[in-house]
């Protein structure tokens, strides 16, 4: 019993803060802020919804923000796993020198804070007139997360047995033949799994597009909810709605792909 009760206040603990972003985002301001407190709104609205995507609210460029957001993680996925999963093959498979000290050098590039290297990075984009786009995003979010994919592919090519490469060299298969059709079929569920994480890394990071976008050009969506706070007051109802929307793309990502998440979180724990 007490398993149950403990499980039960594990979720609600986790749930409880969704759920009253959920209930903000159909409440009025008044409703929000008015007494007596109420759990739930008598008369739910989706008015801080139609705000959020019309252009006579939409201020800090929200809708814009929202694709730009999916086209800097899209990209920044996809270059992360093709280039991530090459240098995880070599570090896994090939031999070379100082092979074990390049990968602790991986490692330690994700022991140094954002925040350290981001005014650097600033200045080099300033000085090549690259401030405020996508591509400036995309470059300094391939920087950080490359490495991260790079170790956790290198465990899940691990598991892949030797003797199916032996295989497919014995019959007339390169390394890149064996490579893309022996290892990375086989781990596909490794793929997806770091996949999905680089994808919410990139959705959610709100530190690299504040330093270098200004405009609706490049902003991202964490940047455009953060501009929803005025000086003097805030629009709760319009924040929260906003945050649901752009809570959606990564719970339908996750949600499509739990399988090979949870497949590929298990798989390429038993070595490293």
């Amino acid at each position: 019993m007490a398993t149950y009760l403990m499980a039960l206040a594990v979720m609600i603990f986790t749930i409880a803060p969704f759920l009253w972003i959920l209930i903000t985002s159909i409440s009025t301001n008044k409703q929000i802020t008015g007494s007596p407190f109420s759990w739930f709104p008598k008369e739910p609205t989706l008015q801080n919804y139609a705000k959020v995507f019309t252009d006579q609210t939409n201020i800090s460029g929200y809708v814009d923000s929202l694709l730009n957001s999916l086209i800097v993680a899209s990209v920044t996925t996809f270059v992360c796993l093709l280039f991530g999963a090459l240098g995880a093959y070599a570090f896994a498979r090939l031999q070379f020198k100082f092979r074990e000290y390049f990968i602790l050098f991986i490692l330690f590039t994700q022991m140094i804070p954002g925040i350290a290297v981001l005014i650097p990075i600033y200045i080099i984009f300033k000085n090549i007139g690259m401030l405020d786009t996508k591509s400036s995003l995309i470059m300094t979010q391939i920087s950080f997360i490359l490495p991260f994919i790079i170790w956790v592919m290198r465990s899940f090519f691990y598991t892949v047995p030797k003797e199916l490469e032996d295989a497919a060299f014995i019959d007339g298969l390169g390394r890149f033949g064996a490579l893309f059709r022996i290892i990375l079929p086989i781990s596909t569920p490794g793929l997806f799994a770091t996949g999905v994480f680089a994808f919410l890394n990139s959705w959610n990071d709100f530190l690299t597009p504040l330093v270098l976008t200004s405009t609706t050009q490049a902003k991202t969506m964490p940047v455009a909810i953060n501009e929803f706070l005025g000086r003097f007051s805030v629009d709760y109802g319009l924040l929260t709605a906003a945050g649901v929307v752009g809570l959606l793309p990564p719970i339908l990502i996750s949600l499509l792909f739990q399988r090979f998440l949870i497949d590929g979180l298990t798989a390429g724990a038993v070595k490293s």
